[in-house]
């Protein structure tokens, strides 16, 4: 009796938020995909949510197959032409056919077409993000403090530096900053880098050099992550803490912003990955994903949807890298035919995409022994 309730726990704690998330991003990220494939004139066979065997599904007046499949780790859209669902055409099929046919399939439709209906998927996927983002701000508003300085811990970076309670932060290396969320930002993907940080005091400006302490984080519901910190705090008083509401227009803009902040502090992270400064150990698969879903459900539905947010531009800047079989690989063939003036040959296109394979097992493998990791230490 233990055993099953535990497990009607795990099922509807982590799996089923990890299910309602992933979906969604899945579902987004492919209706782009089809909306701009369709706009495009090209047609489309399969709209998959999943891989694998098929569990139910429909076929609408177009053609098109809609389904959900067994393995909820991705999906895929068919467009006419094409060979699997990794999008390699079918060269043999399409010399096959006459002009017409041709001009329906995703090989004959134009370049420009080609690329828009690649690149509409991660878009879709930022889109998502944005409007998420954009209905929290909407609804909740957004906590703000003003980057003024309260206390500096002892034998901390700021102490070294010179960094006085009082202090008004106003610059990072030159760029302004308007919250002190801005500078916990930009300061915990930053640990043992110089930072230039410019500080108001008594009238005066000055620039004090700060370097971050790398420190390992516990959050509350006992992750481990590594941060770069100067020791400077605010409260309430000198803070001034408050809830800033925003209007439609404004909520757009500051989902837009906060898309973007997470985009830079991807990169933020793999420079520091490649630079030594920061552990791979941070990087998660699947099994993380489903964790971090039932921990945000525990807090709530907009707790579960700005995951989600974060997420869908994840999932959409990974499409975007430059590795054959994900979006950014066709992107790149696209770009190598525009300057050639005709496409990559379909043996280099075969091996691109098999490497490109290989790569992308390599890094689910990864990230997977990191999940199992996590979990056993």
């Amino acid at each position: 009796m233990e055993l099953l309730i535990g497990s009607a726990g795990f099922l509807t704690g982590y799996i089923v938020p990890f299910l309602i998330v992933l979906t969604l991003i899945v579902f987004v990220h492919e209706m782009g995909h089809y909306l701009a494939g369709r706009w495009s004139g090209i047609g489309v066979t399969a709209f998959s949510v999943g891989f694998g065997p098929e569990l139910f599904g429909f076929t609408d007046r177009h053609g098109t197959r809609w389904k959900l499949s067994a393995i909820p780790l991705g999906g895929y859209v068919k467009f006419r032409g094409d060979e699997d669902a990794a999008s390699i055409p079918d060269y043999e099929a399409f010399d096959s056919l006459s002009e017409e046919e041709r001009r329906g399939t995703f090989m004959g439709a134009a370049l420009w077409k080609r690329a828009v209906t690649v690149a509409a998927g991660p878009i879709a996927n930022f889109i998502l993000a944005i409007a998420i983002f954009a209905v929290m701000f909407s609804i909740y508003g957004r906590q703000v403090a003003d980057p003024v300085v309260a206390e500096v811990r002892e034998d901390s970076a700021a102490a070294a530096a010179g960094i006085r309670p009082g202090d008004l932060l106003v610059a990072l290396d030159g760029a302004p900053v308007t919250t002190f969320d801005d500078v916990r930002r930009y300061v915990s993907v930053r640990p043992e880098m110089r930072i230039l940080v410019t500080v108001k005091r008594d009238g005066e400006t000055m620039e004090l050099p700060v370097v971050p302490q790398r420190t390992e984080m516990t959050d509350q519901f006992g992750n481990k992550m590594e941060l770069g910190i100067i020791g400077v705090v605010t409260n309430q008083e000198t803070g001034n803490f408050r809830v800033v509401e925003y209007g439609p227009v404004e909520a757009i803009g500051q989902g837009a912003l906060q898309s973007w902040h997470i985009v830079t502090g991807t990169f933020d992270y793999l420079s520091n990955l490649v630079a030594g400064r920061m552990k791979a150990d941070q990087l998660g698969g699947p099994i993380r994903v489903a964790q971090a879903s039932g921990q945000m459900a525990t807090l709530g539905v907009a707790a579960l949807l700005q995951l989600a947010a974060v997420l869908s531009v994840s999932i959409g800047l990974l499409n975007l890298m430059p590795i054959p079989v994900l979006d950014g690989g066709h992107l790149m063939f696209y770009a190598v035919e525009a300057i050639r003036g005709r496409p990559v040959g379909p043996g280099a296109q075969e091996v691109a995409f098999r490497i490109g394979m290989a790569l992308v097992l390599m890094l689910m493998v990864f990230a997977t022994w990191n999940d199992i990791s996590m979990l056993l230490g």
